[in-house]
C-alpha cells in the first residue's frame, strides 16, 4: 500500500508495531551535504526503508521548508541559521512522539548544526555528511541553481558564493556518485 504525505505510515505487518515505538528509540538522521548532492534521495529512501519495517518515520526536507514554515526566510547566515533551527525544532517534536525524523537540507554552517543536534538531543542525533564533489552537483544541476550562479543571477549559492563547512566527524559520509542507493539506506539503517 503506498505511503501518504511526507509523514506516511506504510500500512505492513509492522504497522500495529509503528505504535508501540518508544520516543526515546526514535533517532533523527541529519542528512548535509551540497545543492544536488543526494540529500532528498536518500532521505526518502531511508524512510522508506524505515517504514517497510513499520517504524514511523517523517522527512523534513530543506527546499519543502523554503516553501513553507522557513518562506519568510532569505539566505544570510542568520536565517540559514533560523531555518536550520526550525528543522530541528520540528525534528524534536517529531522524536518526542515516537517518530524518526530524516533531515535533508543544506545546513552550511557546522555552528548551526551543532545547535541543531543540541536541540534535538545529541544522543538521538545521526550527522550523515553527503560528500558528493560540487563538480557532480554542477552536473547533475536539476534546478539550475549551479548555472545560475555562475553567471552571477543568484547569490550566496552554497558551494559558489557562499561557504559550506563539511562535518569533521560525521556517523558516516556517503558520495553518491560512487555508492548504490540501496547499499546506502542499508549503511544509513545500521548508523
Amino acid at each position: 500500500m503506498p505511503t501518504s504525505g511526507i509523514c506516511g505510515t506504510r500500512r505492513s505487518a509492522g504497522y500495529l508495531s509503528s505504535f508501540l515505538m518508544k520516543p526515546e528509540t526514535a533517532t533523527t538522521w541529519w542528512l548535509t551535504g551540497l545543492p544536488g548532492s543526494g540529500k532528498t534521495t536518500l532521505a526518502q529512501a531511508l524512510a522508506a526503508a524505515l517504514r517497510e519495517r513499520g517504524e514511523p518515520a517523517c522527512v523534513i526536507d530543506g527546499d519543502e521548508l523554503r516553501m513553507g514554515l522557513c518562506k519568510d526566510l532569505g539566505f544570510d547566515e542568520a536565517s540559514r541559521a533560523e531555518n536550520v533551527r526550525r528543522a530541528a525544532h520540528l525534528a524534536h517534536m517529531l522524536n518526542a512522539n515516537a517518530i524518526h525524523a530524516v533531515v535533508a537540507m543544506v545546513s552550511p554552517a557546522s555552528a548551526a548544526r551543532a545547535a541543531a543536534y543540541a536541540t534535538i538531543g545529541v544522543e538521538r542525533c545521526q550527522e550523515i555528511h553527503v560528500s558528493t564533489p560540487l563538480e557532480v552537483c554542477e552536473k547533475r544541476d536539476l534546478k539550475g541553481l549551479y548555472a545560475r550562479a555562475r553567471a552571477n543571477q543568484l547569490t550566496q549559492m552554497t558551494g559558489i558564493q557562499a561557504a559550506y563547512e563539511a562535518p569533521v566527524a560525521p556517523t558516516l559520509r556517503i558520495d553518491t556518485s560512487q555508492t548504490k542507493l540501496p547499499a546506502v539506506v542499508q549503511q544509513l539503517l545500521r548508523a
